[in-house]
């Protein structure tokens, strides 16, 4: 399978997800000796509720799961029921040992179910690897009384996404979805994960289609960690998945308008698919096939999405009513009002620059370079009094808000972390977009494991040449971020209009061509040099840098 297949088969028709794994395992009334099987029986510790595990203990049963979605409910995709096989889910069962073969497993037994029915309807049917959001958050403190601590790095999930992508691509699945985001940041590590994957001699040429879905907590149209719709989207979208969705949380009623809202500012596929409503009392769901088929019709109809289906609560039953309702539907065609003559940024909330826009404020008072009270902050570890100084910076009108903690005296990686998680946990603060400002690369991606927006690096040059310049900007892509070119190279500082031009085309070709930039994730800043010294030889520095945005 390959993307462009899978595209063509969108524009064509609409497609299906399954519904809920969760919801048809609770309906066999499992008990603790089916979860552990033979294999497990002297585990140390209770293991009833383990769905994952139940692809080693009872593999016959998740297969006739998904040959149900898939005969009887009529999907076009089934994902593999590995939601918690990450290690760090997979911790509360102590089994951090078994994340290869829980994925394997679970992979396999999907890929079979895939094969079994397609040879017998003559309809291919794909496998999704889905990695869940784990029961971790890097953009949120578990304490109340420290706002700055995590409980989890962006490298150990990262690695631990990258262990389950592996063995999902080695089970055979077709498509890997990164589902149920209600953090943005982890869902960053985990595609960080996959993009470094996909990069190593054992999977580089591998064409898999990516899928992203989040999840809303409540009616703000919100993710937990606070971020909106529009936001989530414009943090991810670097990736360039083909499909994005939301799915979880609220029924279909509710999440019309979010998805409306997503499908208008995305240029990928949208997929979507609800709960079988809000939960009740006692933790069930209440609508029937009928009612959310009846619903879901009018999102085909309205040009809403591309692929439905069903999470808490759906059953076979549910996804056939809906394929039934919604089959006829003309396909959604992608549209974006984002396009590569705008830069979009993101804090909790989107962002966009264009050429008709205003000038934009930076916030430059969080930067100890530029505030002497900032510094003497930093310095004497009052982070809560130098983050009064970010609030105020947002209360004044600042619309992007720039990090530097360079200084000799100060532990610039540690600071940078701190202060971002700081930031982070503010909210009126972490609207807007960050500028993660540093001399020291190691610094900047400090400041990138820890923001889940898209953010601005300041910045990169050519000054150690080519090689290292690509490099570091292929990191920056990794993390999602937009980036600030200076005008340098191995020669030194442009000094002069010619130079400024050259340096700044060599980049953008470099940016381009080579590290698969959107140009309107490039800003350049061409060096404002000395003026009024009374030097002839400063004399155009002044009108070189005037000129420069027309040339």
């Amino acid at each position: 399978m390959t993307t462009e297949t899978l595209r063509a088969e969108l524009s064509r028709r609409m497609m299906y997800m399954d519904g809920g794994m969760g919801t048809m395992i609770q309906q066999l009334d499992l008990q603790e000796t089916d979860f552990r099987g033979e294999q497990f029986s002297e585990h140390p510790c209770p293991l009833s509720g383990n769905n994952d595990l139940l692809s080693i203990t009872q593999p016959l049963l998740i297969k006739t799961i998904h040959k149900d979605f898939l005969l009887n409910g009529g999907a076009d995709f089934i994902s593999t029921n590995t939601f918690n096989s990450t290690s760090i889910a997979m911790a509360d069962y102590q089994m951090e040992n078994l994340i290869y073969q829980l994925n394997m497993a679970a992979a396999k037994i999907a890929v079979e179910a895939a094969q079994e029915v397609t040879l017998e309807t003559g309809v291919v049917r794909y496998v999704i690897g889905a990695l869940g959001p784990t029961n971790k958050t890097l953009s949120l403190s578990p304490s109340v009384d420290d706002p700055a601590f995590r409980n989890i790095t962006f490298d150990k999930l990262a690695a631990s996404y990258t262990e389950q992508a592996s063995a999902l691509l080695d089970g055979g699945v077709d498509i890997l979805m990164v589902e149920t985001i209600f953090d943005t940041l982890n869902a960053k590590a985990a595609l960080f994960a996959i993009s470094q994957l996909l990069e190593t001699d054992k999977y580089k040429g591998w064409d898999v289609p990516i899928f992203v879905s989040g999840t809303v907590v409540d009616l703000s149209g919100r993710t937990l960690s606070g971020q909106t719709v529009e936001a989530m989207v414009t943090s991810l979208t670097h990736f360039k998945p083909l499909c994005v969705g939301l799915n979880c949380a609220l029924g279909a009623t509710e999440l019309r308008q979010f998805i409306r809202e997503l499908g208008e500012f995305c240029d990928t596929y949208v997929s979507c698919y609800p709960n079988a409503g809000l939960p009740n009392a006692f933790g069930g769901y209440d609508d029937t096939p009928e009612q959310m088929a009846e619903i879901l019709q009018e999102w085909a109809t309205s040009g809403l999405v591309n692929i439905l289906g069903g999470c808490c609560g759906t059953t076979p039953q549910h996804i056939r009513a809906i394929v039934e309702a919604t089959k006829n539907a003309p396909p959604r065609l992608p549209h974006s009002k984002l396009d590569t003559f705008k830069l979009t940024l993101s804090g909790l909330e989107p962002m966009l620059a264009f050429k008709e826009s205003n000038f934009i404020n930076i916030g430059e008072r969080c930067n100890v370079a530029g505030s002497s009270v900032f510094k003497k902050y930093i310095m004497a570890d009052k982070f809560s009094e130098a983050l009064e100084i970010a609030k105020k910076q947002i209360t004044e009108g600042a619309q992007i808000l720039d990090l530097n903690f360079d200084d000799g005296m100060i532990d610039g990686e540690k600071a940078m972390s701190h202060f971002v998680n700081l930031v982070t946990c503010e909210p009126d603060v972490s609207r807007v977009p960050l500028c993660i400002d540093s001399s020291d690369f190691k610094v900047i991606e400090a400041g990138l494991k820890c923001t889940q927006g898209k953010c601005i690096v300041n910045s990169i040059s050519l000054k150690e040449g080519t090689e290292d310049f690509l490099a570091k900007a292929s990191v920056v892509k990794r993390y999602g971020a937009a980036v600030v070119v200076m005008a340098f190279d191995e020669r030194g500082q442009a000094d002069n209009f010619k130079r400024k031009i050259e340096i700044c085309k060599r980049s953008y070709d470099l940016l381009v061509n080579e590290a698969g930039y959107n140009p309107a994730d490039i800003i350049f800043d061409p060096n404002l040099l000395t003026i009024g010294t009374g030097l002839s030889e400063h004399a155009e520095y002044g009108r070189d840098f005037i000129r420069l945005p027309s040339g």
